[in-house]
């Protein structure tokens, strides 16, 4: 059952309450319903935050920024408020559950700080890169990951993260700063880049790297919504006010896609996610198009694409030969 876990109902029950009283002194109704597209949003993108290794803001950044035309700031900043709500909630209903080994996510302890210290420099490295060319990364990054996942063979079946040696760990470190930095760009990405890596190079029950890359990407955006309010001081009283239009949508919908992961057949939850993504990167090629979105989103796709295609086919080649686990 959904809501089986006295943790977690406990969970739920007192962040509906801290949202009633936030409501209540920061917003009004008549403000949301004059943006009743920010919840409507979040139905999906909170479901496929707590379905898919793609957290929220892959669908709240691109509908965002590319469809509303938002500042891509803005953007970023909304998909790391909003998933700091839904991404902890689905985190805590997983670890909430009966049965659930939590040493099975011990090394979140370690991942989290590294993939935080890749938010930090990506804040303060990468923010002056042209808008178009980081909306064309991170639609070509969502859709080619999905595309080539789904294209492969291969399905992992590890429960347990096993690094072996210095060069898996010093691997794991780089993926994991690569997220951190992805995620001070688009508000969200080191669950994709992280899971990647652990279905890939460590052949992991995609559940299981599913349910780590989603604890990674809630810490990374309880800890970047911080950084952004208490840091750089430049959340204003709209943002607020618009994170609690869609906080109660994705508080109950991120843990239910996670619930729903348990009940669903993961090949037809992938096409559907491609499809989506699919959708989005013709939409902004599309729209007001020019040679430059069409080079750097092509361009990409082309590379991101082998990168993991390859990634994967050679997994499928080490599981078939024989001795190989």
């Amino acid at each position: 059952m959904f809501f089986e876990s006295r943790i977690f109902r406990g969970w739920y029950a007192g962040m509906m309450l801290l949202w009633l009283l936030l409501f209540a002194t920061l917003s009004s109704i008549p403000f949301l319903l004059d943006h009743w597209h920010y919840p409507a949003i979040m139905v999906l993108g909170a479901f496929v935050a707590g379905l898919t290794p793609e957290g929220g803001g892959a669908v709240a950044f691109p509908v965002l920024s590319v469809f509303f035309e938002i500042e891509r700031e803005m953007a970023r900043d909304f998909s790391l408020m909003i998933q700091s709500v839904g991404m902890t909630s689905a985190s805590i209903w997983i670890l909430s559950r009966k049965g659930r080994r939590l040493a099975t996510y011990r090394p979140l302890l370690w991942m989290i700080p590294v993939s935080f210290l890749g938010f930090v420099l990506g804040m303060a490295l990468l923010q002056t890169i042209p808008v178009f060319i980081i909306q064309a990364l991170f639609l070509s990054l969502i859709m080619t990951f999905a595309l080539a996942y789904v294209s492969s063979t291969h399905r992992g079946d590890r429960l347990v993260l096993q690094p072996s040696g210095v060069g898996d760990h010093a691997m794991l470190v780089g993926v994991l700063i690569a997220g951190g930095m992805c995620a001070s760009l688009f508000g969200t990405g080191a669950d994709i880049v992280l899971y990647t890596m652990l279905v890939t190079r460590f052949r992991m029950d995609e559940k299981v790297a599913t349910h780590m890359s989603i604890m990674v990407m809630a810490a990374i955006s309880v800890l970047g919504y911080g950084y952004r309010f208490f840091w750089d001081g430049d959340i204003t009283d709209y943002q607020v006010r618009t994170w609690l239009c869609a906080y109660p949508v994705v508080l109950f919908m991120a843990p239910f896609g996670s619930y729903i992961l348990h009940k669903l057949n993961v090949e037809w939850m992938l096409r559907g996610i491609v499809a989506l993504n699919i959708f989005q990167l013709g939409y902004f090629n599309l729209k007001n198009p020019s040679w430059e979105k069409f080079a750097w989103s092509g361009g990409f796709s082309v590379v991101l694409f082998a990168i993991f295609w390859l990634s994967l086919t050679r997994m499928t080649r080490q599981r078939r030969a024989p001795g190989l686990g």
